[in-house]
């Protein structure tokens, strides 16, 4: 049987080619590019476990939506995010989550469907989840966190009854001099007047000695003194960060960590820290931690910062009813008071008209002893580094706005200066610091003993 006869065509010249190749592509780009649009890109995940909360955050190029639900036996908390696609940056977060972690067992990331993505946590324990969105600010991108807290609260009073055996007896620590000090006893130099000996016979010491905390003309009060050192912020919020990398964040617990362990040398003296970790707290919960506990002395730790690489020294702040005492204490406060922001804060829990009334009911005997506070620890910290200015200054810092606790924030150096951020990261000026802020501390109390409680703990 003869063949068909084949079917010859002719050669497609180049030009054409090319013209049909480019309409091909243009249609798969139609296809595919309101697909790729659509889905945004997970730029870095974080997790800051801590026994308060832990957060979980996902930083991404735009704004994203989420839905969530808890399963119980076991405890699970699923997360729906649209518009999302699946990356290596998603899935390292099942790596992410540390095995001390208080609250997450373990993470689970996988595409749901189309453009969803969905995260299962594995709890250790029921969680009551928040979960919201950040915009844009500073150094981030959209965020979307989710904060995983503890069903019961935790109470920072039981917390820290819990954390030791406190005494209240002679018997109590000494400090690292050996000196024997008793922060939160007063004890009249002259108990024989109203017939009432004293409980033990006082051994001198051979050193000279330091400020003790008595007052001539009251009765004898024993009771626990109760300080809050606050190191600045943490978590999603570093703080200023120095030439070298080192975060203020990471300084100033340092510091905080030295200086409880030197105040709870002496007897009588327990120190509560508003973060223990590295995780965000927000400026209304480190006031509000100071007073669960009922804090004699609120002490929050700072780390400097100026757009001059060449400011240095030291500086106490207080707060202020009636404005900065000047320029550079205003452009302070208002750059501190942006740790909300930055570090992250829930706005549909936030309450702002808490934070008002924390200002309005700030008394004019409050502030008159931070300054004598701030003026003591001014003192003592002139004698180990330069003060950038020489008496305290005042500004309306959030963060010392407990109407009833004396409150300072300390500036410890500049970390925006090479040279005294060389200082700051070393361990010898680190207890430098630690020593002048309790030696302040310490002369506060000898002038101004804390009087009795009715609460006490």
């Amino acid at each position: 049987m003869p063949r068909p006869p084949l079917l010859r065509t002719k050669p497609l010249s180049t030009n054409r080619r090319r013209t049909i190749l480019k309409a091909g592509g243009t249609l798969l780009l139609s296809v595919f590019a309101p697909l790729s649009a659509s889905a945004a890109q997970i730029l870095a995940v974080r997790v800051w476990p801590a026994e308060d909360y832990t957060r979980v955050t996902l930083e991404n190029d735009g704004d994203l939506k989420a839905t969530h639900f808890m399963v119980p036996d076991p405890p699970r908390l699923v997360v729906d995010i649209d518009g999302l696609a699946l990356n290596d940056t998603l899935k390292s977060l099942v790596a992410k989550i540390e095995s001390n972690d208080p609250y997450i067992k373990q993470v689970r990331v996988g595409q749901n469907r189309p453009n969803v993505v969905r995260l299962v946590f594995d709890l250790k324990e029921a969680v009551k989840p928040q979960v919201f969105t950040l915009e844009p600010v500073a150094g981030y991108r959209h965020r979307l966190i989710f904060d995983l807290y503890p069903m019961k609260p935790a109470d920072p009073l039981a917390a820290l009854i819990q954390e030791r055996d406190w005494t209240t007896g002679d018997a109590a620590p000494q400090s690292q001099s050996g000196a024997p000090e008793a922060i939160g006893k007063l004890e009249t130099q002259a108990a024989g007047a109203n017939g009432t000996p004293p409980a033990a016979p006082v051994k001198p010491t051979p050193a000279p000695a330091e400020p003790r905390m008595a007052c001539c003309n009251m009765p004898k009060v024993t009771r626990m003194v109760t300080i809050a050192l606050d190191p600045g912020h943490g978590g999603e919020d570093p703080g200023a960060t120095g030439a070298s990398g080192v975060h203020e964040k990471d300084i100033v617990l340092a510091v905080a960590r030295r200086l409880k362990a030197k105040l709870e040398g002496h007897p009588n003296t327990r120190v509560m820290l508003t973060r223990d970790a590295d995780y965000f707290v927000p400026l209304g919960t480190r006031v509000d931690k100071a007073r669960k506990v009922q804090a004699d002395l609120f002490v929050s730790i700072h780390a400097d910062a100026f757009v001059e690489r060449s400011a240095r020294g030291s500086s106490v702040f207080v707060l202020s009813e009636k404005g900065a005492s000047s320029s550079a204490a205003r452009w302070l406060a208002n750059d501190q008071n942006k740790a909300d922001l930055i570090g992250g804060v829930n706005l549909a829990n936030h309450d702002r008209q808490l934070a008002s009334v924390l200002l309005d009911l700030s008394t004019t005997a409050q502030i008159s002893d931070s300054l004598k506070l701030g003026s003591a620890v001014l003192k003592e910290i002139g004698g180990i580094n330069r003060l950038h200015r020489g008496a305290v200054e005042q500004a309306g810092f959030a963060v010392l706005k407990a109407p009833d606790i004396p409150s300072i924030l300390v500036e410890t150096a500049f970390i925006s200066n090479p040279e005294e951020e060389a200082r700051l990261k070393d361990d010898a000026y680190q207890d430098q610091l630690a020593d002048a802020i309790t030696k302040g501390i310490k002369r506060y109390f000898a002038a101004n003993p804390p009087m009795a409680k009715s609460r006490m703990a």
